[in-house]
C-alpha cells in the first residue's frame, strides 16, 4: 500500500509549496526526537513526505502513480521494487512446514541485514538536528533582523579539521576493513547464503584511521563546545514559523552536520497588531473631530506621518495608508490600517450641553 504523504503532513492535495513548507516546519518541531514528547518515527514520516511533495518532479510522479520512481531501488510504474516480493512476509508462516527447529527470530535479522545492503552504497553519516526557540519584538519581526546565538553542540575539531589525526601526522589504512570502509558479513540460513554489507565502525566508512590521534578531540574529529550561529530573520515572519539552517546542527565525524531549526516567537505590541500583510493600530479621536474632520500626526514603524480624518466619520471606520504594512515577497508591503475610535465625553460643560441641545433641535 502506498503512503499518503498529504495525510502525513495534514494538508490537502491542492496545497501550495508554501502550505507544504509551513505544515512540515510545524510537525517537524512537534515530533523532533530532541524535544520532550517527540516521536522519531513520526519525524521521519513527515520528513519523507516533505522531501517528496516539495520536489515538483517527485510530487508529479506521486500524484500520478501513488509512488516515486527511483532508479536506485528499481521501482517503476509496474509496481516492481527490488525485492518487493517479500513485502508483508510473515516468518510464522513457515512454522509447521518442517522448519520447527529453526530460530524464526534470526530470520528477521537476516532479512533486515540483507536488504539493508542492497541500496548500492552506505547511507551518509549525519549529525543530529538541533531545535531552539527565540522571541522577537514586534517591530523586529516586521522588518527582519540578524541575531547571533550561542549554542552548545558537537562541532568539528579545529585542530585536526575533523579528521581525528594529530596535525603533521598521516592517516593509515584501517586494518578492520582493509581500507575498504565497509565490512561484508555472510550468514547461512535454510533459504541459502546471504551476504550483507555495512559501514566499518572503526574508520566510519572512510577506510583510513589516524596514525596518531588528535590531542584536542582524542581522534573523534568532533568535540563539545559553544559556537556562535548567525540567524537571519526574514522580514514579515510570523509567530510560530521556523527557520532552517542547513548544516548548523551537530557535526558528525566523517559525515555531514545536521540542521538547526529555529522556532520564532513574536512578542505582542501595545500599539500594533497584524492582519495578514496589514499593520493595524487604533486611533482615538474626539467627537468634534469625527463630525468636522481633522489632521493627526502619527508615529508609525516607518517614522512620523500625517493622516487626514474626513468629516462625518463613524465608529469603527478604517483609514488605509498604502504600502506601510508588513513586507512580503519581491519588496512588496501590505497597508497600514488605522481603526478610528470616537471618544465620548463623560461630562458636558454647560456651554457644550447648550450647543448639543441646539444640534438636537436641528435634528442632528
Amino acid at each position: 500500500m502506498s503512503k499518503d504523504y498529504y495525510k502525513a503532513l495534514g494538508i490537502e492535495k491542492s496545497a501550495s509549496k508554501d502550505d507544504i513548507k509551513k505544515a512540515f516546519y510545524k510537525l517537524a518541531h512537534k515530533y523532533h526526537p530532541d524535544k520532550k514528547g517527540g516521536d522519531e518515527n513520526k519525524f521521519k514520516e513527515v520528513n519523507e513526505a516533505y522531501q517528496i511533495l516539495s520536489d515538483d518532479k517527485k510530487r508529479a510522479q506521486y500524484d500520478s502513480y501513488g509512488r516515486v520512481f527511483d532508479g536506485a531501488t528499481g521501482s517503476g510504474p509496474e509496481g516492481f521494487s527490488g525485492f518487493g516480493g517479500f513485502e508483508g512476509f510473515d516468518p510464522n508462516a513457515f512454522q509447521g512446514q518442517g522448519f520447527g527447529g529453526f530460530d524464526m527470530g534470526n530470520l528477521g535479522d537476516i532479512f533486515g541485514e540483507f536488504f539493508a545492503g542492497q541500496g548500492g552504497g552506505s547511507r551518509a553519516r549525519r549529525g543530529r538536528d538541533i531545535s531552539i526557540e527565540i522571541t522577537l519584538p514586534f517591530a523586529e519581526a516586521v522588518f527582519g533582523s540578524e541575531r547571533k546565538i550561542l549554542i552548545t553542540k558537537n562541532a568539528t575539531c579545529e585542530t585536526c579539521n575533523g579528521n581525528g589525526a594529530k596535525p603533521g601526522t598521516k592517516q593509515k589504512k584501517c586494518s578492520a576493513c582493509n581500507g575498504q570502509g565497509k565490512l561484508h558479513e555472510t550468514k547461512r540460513s535454510f533459504m541459502g547464503v546471504f551476504t550483507s554489507v555495512r559501514e566499518c565502525d572503526a574508520c566510519g566508512g572512510v577506510g583510513t584511521i589516524p596514525e596518531e590521534k588528535c590531542d584536542t578531540c582524542h581522534g573523534r574529529g568532533v568535540l563539545r563546545k559553544q559556537e556562535e550561529v548567525v540567524v537571519r530573520i526574514p522580514a514579515g515572519i510570523e509567530s510560530g514559523e521556523m527557520i532552517r539552517l542547513s548544516g548548523a546542527g551537530e557535526a558528525m565525524s566523517h559525515g555531514v552536520s545536521g540542521d538547526l531549526y529555529v522556532k520564532v516567537g513574536v512578542s505582542p505590541d501595545s500599539v500594533w497588531s497584524r492582519e495578514g500583510h496589514n499593520l493595524v493600530m487604533q486611533l482615538p479621536i474626539k467627537l468634534s473631530e469625527a463630525l468636522l474632520g481633522a489632521e493627526h500626526s502619527l508615529r508609525t514603524l516607518d517614522g512620523m506621518i500625517t493622516v487626514k480624518i474626513p468629516e462625518g466619520v463613524s465608529v469603527g471606520e478604517i483609514l488605509r495608508v498604502r504600502g506601510k504594512g508588513i513586507p512580503f515577497s519581491l519588496g512588496k508591503r501590505g497597508d497600514l490600517l488605522i481603526k478610528l475610535q470616537i471618544k465620548l465625553p463623560n461630562k458636558l460643560s454647560r456651554k457644550a450641553r447648550s450647543t448639543i441641545e441646539e444640534l438636537k433641535n436641528e435634528g442632528l
